[in-house]
């Protein structure tokens, strides 16, 4: 039987740059099930390490934890990258790892701390994962289905690092898996604004750096259960499982 779930599909932790270190683990667990979320994707920036903790701090819960990732290609284009497990992810984390160069600057930055579950800090992040790596969009998209991912261009109304800030343009090849707009645009206004994009799924998220943030926006999604397996057919409308798109009432 179908249900109606809600998928928040872009939540940052501690570890990524601008984000607060109260986005540790176990408290963005503790606020998204406050929030009534069924299932949240785990996407630092360039970085995938605090994606076990997380699962780990939610694993007594029934809140579904995907694995995942916000990568930043060399056009400066941010990309969702979300797995069904964790050893896909890590092969993922190894391409990035080759193709990132730089430092972090924690005055500029701020801290990338790695957290456990029980919000211990396991480690400091010294890569600059704010910055951008050198892989091209289609290359990155390559990895990404590769490795069994989903691949969703990040906030494509935005007027920095998204694909169409960057490029101007989708191209028609492009092999998108959905597009994630802000929720200041919301659904109705995106397929006004972006009919040539009918054909892709759209979702919503908070895309949250602060716990305040957890619950504010996120998508409602008709599924058998939370899954990455439900969740890749909702994207491609398969099964009776889709993307709902009405206004929350």
């Amino acid at each position: 039987m179908l249900k109606i779930f809600n998928c928040d599909l872009h939540v940052h932790s501690c570890l990524s740059p601008c984000a607060e270190l109260d986005m540790h683990p176990m408290a963005l667990v503790k606020k998204a099930i406050e929030a009534k979320l069924d299932m949240i994707a785990i996407c630092d920036h360039n970085s995938s390490a605090n994606v076990p903790y997380v699962i780990k701090a939610a694993q007594m819960s029934k809140l579904k934890i995907l694995p995942g990732m916000e990568i930043t290609t060399n056009e400066e284009v941010h990309i969702l990258a979300i797995f069904d497990s964790l050893s896909n992810l890590t092969l993922m984390q190894n391409i990035i790892d080759q193709h990132l160069p730089g430092e972090n600057d924690e005055s500029r930055f701020g801290v990338q701390a790695i957290v456990n579950e029980r919000g211990e800090v396991e480690g400091i992040n010294n890569q600059l994962l704010i910055g951008a790596t050198d892989l091209p969009l289609n290359e990155l998209i390559g990895y990404i289905h590769q490795f069994d991912g989903l691949a969703i261009a990040a906030h494509i109304d935005r007027e920095s690092f998204s694909v169409l800030s960057q490029l101007g343009f989708i191209d028609d090849n492009a092999d998108f898996d959905a597009l994630e707009i802000t929720p200041l645009t919301g659904f109705t206004q995106a397929r006004i604004r972006y009919q040539e994009l009918s054909k892709y799924s759209f979702i919503v998220s908070s895309d949250s750096h602060f716990i305040k943030d957890i619950g504010q926006a996120f998508t409602r999604m008709s599924l058998q259960e939370t899954s990455f397996a439900e969740l890749k057919m909702a994207l491609k409308k398969q099964n009776g499982r889709f993307v709902m798109e009405q206004p929350r009432v």
